[in-house]
């Protein structure tokens, strides 16, 4: 087979690492890919939002399957686009892939047919919004209702810092037009988790558990990022939670999206969050989480290339997934500055270090080669360090080990992923 993979992100060089093992596979080409993703496949110059010649590619190199691993062109409606030219693609249509696109019709939906979330209220108007939270309890949570590379969402601990996330979301637009609308949210607290599943417009299969730490800071301090490191499994995460969240999150949102019309092919993140009274939905996304994908997929032992037709084709029940018995953590190596300015074009030193290093992995993200074959940084994120280990605390060890082995101009990580694990046991 030939498989086309779009993206440029960790979570896309996770993806082609993983199909690359499949026996079935013999070339894979990614749009527009990055540095580390150009050792396993052929980097094509298309961007993702590049519908167009994205499907005039696939046409010419006769491509067997293509896969989306990014939100915007899931949401923009790539698949439309490649259903329509007889092409095959992995990933929910764009009526599907509104349940990531608007935070406003998936808060909509989960009220509608009785799927545990925290309460809300929904706003095209700034001013409404701002008399709305001078009535409100703090905290509240505000989310842009659109994409916005997974930063659109704020908490606010007073009314002072909740009109200015109004005015920034709404007024200012820093979010872009995902700032058009604007969700209210009651602030929830408890353990977060995420979990990602396959769907196939019938059958939901959860994949195993993760957990993601979105602040850039130690302490879960400073601004909200596309994600900082990642462990899988969550030890909160328990088979009886997992057992009710299949019967009372999981299979009904599957049966609710049909019942809209709108039939759910691809991923579904369900964000969690594990409350005193359950758990709830924080959020939904459509596609794999980035960087869940990085600890989530290095521990399932199926053929990932199966699990994707079986996706398409309607068959997802034939399908047992299955995960090793073991941990894996992932920290991210980001570009000093980021989540808002930061520079690119740093020489990246220490990546030979993860060759022939069983358990170690080396996701770039944000990463570029030179004419000369130097790795530079070329984003936020740019590389993810991951790390097997028997259980979470050897893995976080391990992880952390190798954060050692790579070093650039300006690099920061954060020093406590999978901190959780450790209070578990005390």
């Amino acid at each position: 087979m030939k498989i086309l993979v779009v993206g440029s992100g960790g979570r896309e060089h996770v993806l082609v690492w993983k199909i690359a093992k499949s026996s079935r596979v013999d070339k894979i080409y990614c749009a527009p890919g990055n540095g580390g993703i150009s050792t396993l496949a052929e980097c094509v110059p298309i961007g993702a939002m590049e519908f167009g010649k994205l499907a005039d590619f696939a046409k010419e190199k006769e491509i067997d399957l293509t896969v989306v691993g990014m939100d915007d062109p899931l949401v923009g409606g790539i698949v439309d686009v490649f259903n329509a030219r007889g092409l095959r693609i992995f990933g929910p249509d764009k009526a599907a892939a509104i349940l990531e696109g608007s935070k406003a019709f998936s808060k909509d939906l989960m009220k509608k047919y009785g799927i545990p979330t925290a309460a809300y209220e929904t706003f095209d108007d700034a001013d409404a919004a701002a008399e709305y939270l001078r009535h409100s309890a703090f905290p509240v949570v505000l989310k842009a209702d659109g994409l916005a590379l997974g930063k659109g969402v704020l908490i606010c601990n007073s009314l002072d810092e909740a009109l200015q996330g109004v005015r920034d979301i709404m007024t200012d637009r820093k979010f872009g037009d995902a700032g058009r609308r604007l969700v209210v949210e009651e602030f929830m607290t408890g353990r977060e988790v995420s979990v990602l599943s396959f769907c196939d417009g019938r059958t939901c299969l959860p994949m195993t558990s993760a957990q993601d730490h979105k602040r850039a800071l130690d302490g879960d301090k400073g601004l909200n990022t596309g994600g900082m490191g990642t462990f899988s499994p969550s030890p909160f995460y328990t088979k009886e939670i997992d057992a009710w969240c299949r019967e009372n999150i999981f299979k009904p949102t599957v049966a609710a999206m049909n019942s809209e019309g709108r039939p759910f092919k691809g991923v579904i993140f369900f964000g969690l969050m594990l409350t005193e009274k359950g758990p709830r939905v924080l959020e939904y996304n459509c596609r794999f989480g980035d960087p869940e994908a990085q600890v989530v997929l290095p521990r399932m032992e199926n053929d990932i290339v199966d699990i994707f037709e079986a996706c398409i084709d309607g068959r997802l029940d034939e399908i047992e997934l299955r995960f090793s018995d073991n941990a894996c953590v992932c920290v991210c190596v980001a570009s000093g500055g980021y989540p808002t300015s930061y520079k690119k074009g740093f020489v990246i030193n220490g990546i030979e270090n993860f060759d022939g290093k069983e358990g170690y992995y080396l996701f770039h993200a944000g990463t570029r080669l030179d004419s000369e074959g130097r790795y530079l940084t070329n984003g936020g994120r740019v590389l993810n360090v991951t790390a097997t280990g028997s259980d979470l605390k050897e893995a976080r060890k391990n992880a952390y080990e190798a954060v050692e082995w790579v070093s650039f101009e300006g690099a920061f990580f954060r020093h406590d992923i999978g901190k959780a694990i450790d209070e578990t046991e005390a």
